[in-house]
């Protein structure tokens, strides 16, 4: 416990002095650098953020988890991840980062805002994505900082409440100094120790157990565990897990706090070098499921599947090795937990505060900013302290692939075909209600919900702009 309490100060102190670093560099003459870093991100600063926030808190914890439930599935469906971010890297975000800089967009939702419209019309479609975001990214800040409490209360001896209080208010402090430049440049050098931490699974699995024992033992519990006769839990058929390859592209493309570091990338920068660097990494974090695999084959009964992967640390690495790979996962979780903080932190002091017709002067405003990352962190750790026991991966799926369906027309569609506001109002409402309908009211297949929600978004978001304009024109003219 002492060489764990270690391990954490010193990470702590790099972190925060990072964050104060970042802060000086990017100031408190406007809010660019609190919201876009200044626009300054290098490509493996640009790939190591995208990553580590992607390959985040659900990878580590949700997905062997998901393969300690369901079986080796979860390792094909894993691999998927990496050619979706490849591919949201090359053929969007280029395009993405040029329009916004053309509009001066520093968020997502002024972002959409100004593609489809202005005035009061705009300031309503950006306070209307802005609120959506508030809400659906707190379920998944929620689901984050519940993993970080069940892995933190074993490493360092504490309760799972008191674990997440703790590191919840050291995200808070490196977050609200340096805004997105910290974070993008913490999620540096936090997915290096991710990376190797995934190595570290494989070796264990691959080498000290080997292939054979494993599926023998996972075969003595239930054959379709290794041979998977199912696609369950993302749907009826083994095939169903190709759908996490458009999921994942969505994933990065649509979410706000992925698609906003595409926004922080430098002008100059090759977006084919940024997705070389994705590539390696995203490669590297692919063998965390068999964390889940090893827990079931050697403890098959644990009281939940999320306790797959503290078991391994527990029982398939020496001490030593334990200790250095929590503290990467912990890395992981805390990933996406500042990402999540500074992009509804943002919606609600930037976005919000706009919609609103708001201004202050720019001291204010950058006090404003940060004090809003703190609010959101401790009232997410409270949502999380009174929470219903339910699987982390599964609340993760419900906020970011509703949020996902809720955006799909107003941003991907829009790349290919320009809706009006009337339009991307609908394409909101209908991929909002279709996403959480499913994934709440019904047993469909947890990215099937969420993909059925884009396709009912982008169908309101060109027939409702295609019905709205006819129904305008005969008016104008």
């Amino acid at each position: 416990m002492i060489l764990n309490w270690l391990l954490l100060g010193v990470s702590a102190t790099i972190l925060i002095a990072l964050s104060l670093y970042s802060m000086r560099m990017a100031g408190d003459k406007d809010e660019s650098g609190f919201l876009v870093a200044n626009n300054s991100l290098g490509p493996f600063v640009a790939a190591a953020t995208l990553v580590a926030t992607g390959y985040s808190g659900f990878v580590f914890i949700g997905s062997p988890g998901v393969a300690y439930e369901y079986g080796s599935l979860e390792l094909f469906s894993n691999s998927f991840y990496t050619p979706a971010f490849l591919v949201a890297t090359l053929f969007f975000a280029n395009y993405l980062r040029r329009k916004a800089a053309t509009l001066g967009s520093r968020t997502i939702p002024e972002y959409i805002a100004q593609t489809h419209s202005d005035g009061s019309a705009g300031r309503w479609l950006r306070g209307i994505v802005a609120v959506i975001i508030i809400l659906l990214l707190s379920v998944f800040l929620v689901s984050q900082i519940k993993a970080i409490g069940l892995l933190v209360s074993g490493w360092l001896g504490i309760s799972p409440t008191a674990g997440a209080l703790l590191i919840t208010l050291l995200v808070i402090g490196y977050t609200m100094f340096g805004g997105l430049r910290a974070v993008a440049w913490t999620d540096a050098v936090m997915v290096l120790g991710m990376a190797l931490g995934s190595c570290v699974i494989g070796y264990v699995v691959f080498v000290q157990v080997g292939v054979g024992e494993l599926i023998g033992r996972l075969d003595a519990i239930d054959p379709a565990l290794a041979n998977p006769t199912s696609g369950a839990p993302y749907g009826d058929s083994p095939a169903s897990a190709v759908l996490l390859l458009p999921y994942a592209f969505l994933w990065a493309a649509a979410l706000p706090f992925m698609s906003v570091r595409f926004l922080a990338i430098k002008k100059d920068v090759s977006m084919a070098r940024v997705g070389i660097w994705v590539t390696i990494l995203g490669l590297l974090l692919n063998f965390t499921p068999l964390a889940g695999l090893y827990a079931k084959a050697y403890y098959p009964d644990l009281p939940s599947p999320d306790l797959a992967m503290p078991t391994f640390l527990e029982h398939g690495v020496n001490p030593l090795v334990s200790s250095v790979i929590t503290l990467f996962i912990l890395f992981a979780m805390k990933s996406t937990a500042n990402s999540l903080m500074h992009t509804v932190s943002t919606a609600l002091s930037y976005d919000l505060r706009s919609a609103l017709g708001q201004r202050t002067g720019f001291t204010t405003t950058m006090t404003f900013n940060r004090m809003m990352v703190l609010v959101v962190g401790l009232c997410s750790f409270m949502g999380m302290a009174y929470m219903p026991p339910v699987m982390i991966l599964w609340l993760g799926i419900l906020g970011n692939g509703t949020l996902m369906a809720s955006l799909f027309g107003v941003t991907l569609c829009s790349t290919f075909w320009q809706g009006n506001s009337i339009g991307a109002l609908s394409s909101i409402a209908a991929g909002f209600g279709v996403s959480a309908y499913l994934l709440l009211g019904s047993d469909i297949g947890w990215v099937q919900g969420p993909l059925y929600g884009c396709v009912a978004s982008a169908v309101c978001y060109v027939g409702v702009s295609l019905a709205t304009r006819r129904a305008v024109a005969p008016a104008v003219n």
